[in-house]
């Protein structure tokens, strides 16, 4: 008897992983992560072996600042009828056209060359970012709406594990194949990451808890669909608190993104150590966060496993200020980069369900959007304008240890709206059943 009932609760906790929805899930990220990789840890390296500087590399983030700012165009994912492709449905698509249009972007930046001309690498960066923006529109949008109220922890964490493996198939790939074919081609074969949530969306057609709101005709009407998702979401409780702490909650950790690459290269780690490393054993660890995180937010409930996973997050950049003291190690290393991952995977889980469940299903596209540009607008500017001359200023020890107090402002105003009671007041449809 007893095994019997060890029996049926592995399978029940296993359960809920293999349903249609949260598969689904798995593949959208693994196309959601790639085009981020592509101008995130690639590029970088990319650059700091073409001898381009420290200040010139981290300026490089600024092409980031598209996913801040595509808020400002999610509206037409939701309202804007595409020709002739928008007899597939609306979330459909979009999902063909954005797909195709990252493929093209991201083939494009693999075949120019940063040695010979680097603002043309910054205008084909920007372009992968405006096209990877607009990807991560259409499939946040689809994710939340073929997840039921009661799968967006599970889902979420699918959605993490495909993100990280679609992140490291690219950075991984791209770092071996140059090696052999060059950047350029590397590149190009990076592209058909973006074939699995294309696929995803023609299989499982239009999600079942897509609301279509009204056609969009006419200037005014245009007009009014640009700010009719954010009336909706400030006219709720707290949100404008909710806004705060969606902007401060991730400073630090988008501050030592960045500039973790160019720690490495500065510490003599070789490309091979950094595949080894950051690529495969942080692919590791950050998978057992998110089974971690899942089961967290499964036992405590979304508000105390939210909190701990910020209270974790907010540490991680302590083990970077280490390394940078200790010097080239592998174990250093490999400490730093398996506690960063772990602790990004729980987060993974437990803040993007909760950034989910804000949404109202008239406008997933939309509110998502503007949720997950406001999550690191301030760390990507402060990256771009300053990170690379902070290091350089202040050294890295200093830098990662300013990075941990700047993640302490999101820690302690989650706990007093937990207090407030305005967590729960500031969900929206998406995360209630009907």
């Amino acid at each position: 008897m007893a095994d019997t009932a060890a029996h049926r609760s592995w399978l029940d906790g296993i359960k809920p992983y293999i349903e249609k929805e949260p598969i689904a899930a798995f593949f959208l990220g693994v196309s959601s992560g790639f085009p981020y990789a592509m101008i995130a840890a690639t590029l970088t390296t990319r650059l700091a072996q073409d001898g381009i500087s420290k200040r010139s590399v981290t300026a490089f983030s600024l092409a980031f600042l598209v996913y801040n700012l595509k808020f400002l165009w999610a509206w037409m994912v939701d309202g804007v009828r595409l020709p002739i492709l928008g007899r597939l449905g609306q979330r459909v698509s979009w999902m063909i056209f954005a797909g195709l249009l990252v493929m093209a972007a991201v083939a494009n930046l693999g075949f120019v060359d940063p040695a010979t001309s680097l603002i043309q690498t910054a205008y084909a960066a920007i372009l992968v970012g405006v096209a990877g923006a607009t990807f991560d529109i259409v499939i946040d949008g689809y994710r939340i709406e073929i997840l039921k109220p009661h799968q967006l922890g599970t889902g979420s964490g699918m959605t993490q594990y495909g993100w990280r493996i679609g992140s490291t198939l690219a950075a991984s790939v791209a770092l071996v194949m140059a090696a052999y074919i060059g950047w350029n081609w590397s590149y190009l074969l990076c592209a058909a990451l973006a074939l699995p949530a294309m696929l995803t969306a023609l299989i499982l057609g239009e999600p079942e808890r897509h609301r279509q709101i009204t056609r969009r005709s006419g200037f005014v009407s245009a007009f009014k669909a640009t700010y009719e998702p954010f009336v909706e979401f400030f006219s709720r409780q707290g949100a404008f608190l909710v806004l705060l702490f969606i902007l401060l909650h991730k400073i630090g950790d988008t501050l030592s993104q960045l500039t973790v690459r160019l720690l490495f290269n500065d510490l003599g780690f070789t490309n091979i150590e950094i595949a080894t490393y950051d690529v495969g054993l942080g692919f590791w660890a950050y998978l057992i966060g998110i089974f971690v995180g899942g089961a967290m937010y499964a036992k405590l409930g979304m508000k105390r496993s939210v909190l701990i996973s910020l209270v974790l997050m907010g540490i991680t950049n302590l083990s970077f200020a280490i390394l940078a003291q200790a010097g080239h190690t592998n174990l250093g290393m490999a400490l730093a980069i398996g506690f960063e991952n772990f602790a990004s995977g729980i987060g993974g889980v437990t803040v993007v369900a909760y950034f989910s469940a804000l949404t109202d299903l008239r406008f997933t596209a939309s509110q998502y959007a503007l949720i997950s540009a406001a999550a690191s607008i301030f760390g990507r500017i402060l990256t771009g304008t300053s990170a690379g001359a902070l290091v350089e200023s202040f050294g890295y020890v200093n830098f990662y240890l300013l990075t941990t107090l700047a993640a302490v402002p999101g820690i302690l105003l989650f706990w007093l709206m937990m207090r407030a009671g305005l967590i729960d007041a500031s969900i929206g449809s998406a995360g209630k059943p009907r």
